[in-house]
């Protein structure tokens, strides 16, 4: 391409008549090239087409139906809720932002915020855990056992829900960990993991940071699940479903294992490259939310003291991808510099996120309604496997 197929971020964003924060969205999400500036390192410019075709979609009248296909990935708002929501680069748990009631707040805490009602220390009947060898195992196990017996969620009251969600999240925090304990969640992990000071008030740091986060796939399915009337146990089993795929809660545990990998080079370059030439390697990096770096991510970092090589490592990649690392590097960061199982980082995601689950369901069953949207039917091709079939039973 020419020079004059690309434009500063001026020109991009006066031709799009859009905020800074948008722009970098574009980019984050693929809609908009972006390349260093030749001239400038420290600038960047943005491929023509690409603004050009983003103004000429906003110019199409859009049908309900695209406007509702566009909505599934990283689109427009499509539940309301009252929980969080990621504005203007910033996280925010109902009208605080996540970063400051992650100062001082416990999980048992940030969950009486969410769910409108106290935490209750009511842990003393709850199922046997499991006896499975890693946390994930346990915690399907535990969370199946809980379904299987639980009742509906719907005609019950706030307090009977909260009582029960108080009660599946402190099972769920054992299961995960392997045995019953007593107080503060944070304490418990950070205890079966042999860790203190810093690092224990860190624990408590990420499970607030990372306890709800808008309506991402794990939540979207506790909603689904819970609009059925069905139990919170069965709501949060199906977010744990979904938390458990390498797109989601698996992918800083994935994160730390590039990151292993890379640090086996001979400097933080060599490293990065190698990570920039395996394909999902750098999924820590970037995110469509936060076009100026996660928030999360960024208030970790700010209490780790990483190594010289680790430090310098994601810095480099930052450099070469033009994206900031997000909280599942900050989370495999984390799992490092403190020597933990490479499960941690996934066991810490699903019992923090669990408070966010329980709260999504209990606002489910408030606001009442079965979520069920249509498909929009796409005719199948001309050869299908039951018209093979068909074929192969005349041929017959």
């Amino acid at each position: 391409m020419s020079d004059r197929d690309w434009i500063t971020a001026e020109n991009a964003l006066e031709t799009l008549g859009v905020k800074a924060q948008t722009l970098y969205a574009y980019v984050s999400r693929g809609q908009i090239r972006a390349i260093t500036d030749p001239d400038d390192p420290r600038r960047s410019l943005y491929a023509r087409h690409d603004v050009e075709r983003q103004v000429q979609k906003r110019q199409r009248p859009r049908r309900r139906a695209d406007v509702a296909a566009g909505a599934i990935s990283w689109g427009e708002p499509v539940l309301e809720s009252s929980i969080s929501t990621v504005r203007d680069g910033d996280l925010l748990f109902g009208n605080a932002r996540a970063v400051d009631l992650a100062e001082t707040f416990s999980l048992e805490e940030i969950a009486g915020h969410h769910w409108q009602y106290p935490y209750t220390d009511n842990v003393t009947e709850c199922t046997v855990i499991p006896p499975r060898e890693t946390a994930k195992a346990r915690g399907f196990a535990w969370l199946a056992a809980e379904a299987a017996q639980a009742p509906p969620s719907i005609d019950r009251n706030g307090e009977a829900l909260a009582r029960e969600a108080s009660r599946l999240l402190s099972g769920f925090a054992d299961a995960m960990i392997g045995e019953r304990g007593q107080g503060p969640i944070h304490l418990r992990l950070a205890g079966s993991w042999g860790l203190d000071g810093d690092a224990t008030d860190l624990v408590r740091r990420a499970l607030v940071l990372i306890s709800d986060h808008e309506l991402n796939a794990s939540t979207f399915a506790v909603r689904v699940t819970v609009s059925t009337g069905a139990s919170l146990a069965a709501g949060v089993l199906a977010g744990f479903a979904a938390l458990s795929g390498p797109l989601h809660g698996e992918a800083s545990v994935l994160t730390r294992q590039h990151l292993q990998e890379a640090l086996r080079y001979p400097n933080a370059e060599a490293g990065a490259r190698f990570l920039l030439e395996r394909p999902g390697a750098t999924m820590g990096f970037g995110h469509p939310l936060y076009p100026d770096g996660d928030v999360r991510a960024k208030a970790l970092f700010e209490k780790m003291t990483l190594s010289p090589a680790l430090e310098g490592l994601i810095t480099q990649v930052e450099e070469m991808t033009g994206r900031k690392a997000n909280g599942d590097v900050a989370f495999a960061a984390f799992t490092l510099l403190h020597r933990l199982p490479q499960e941690a980082s996934a066991t810490l995601f699903a019992v923090g996120r669990m408070t966010g689950w329980l709260a999504h369901a209990q606002e489910q069953q408030r606001s009442g309604g079965l979520i069920r949207p249509r498909a929009r039917f796409v005719p199948p091709p001309k050869r299908t496997y039951v018209a093979d079939l068909v074929s192969l039973a005349i041929e017959g």
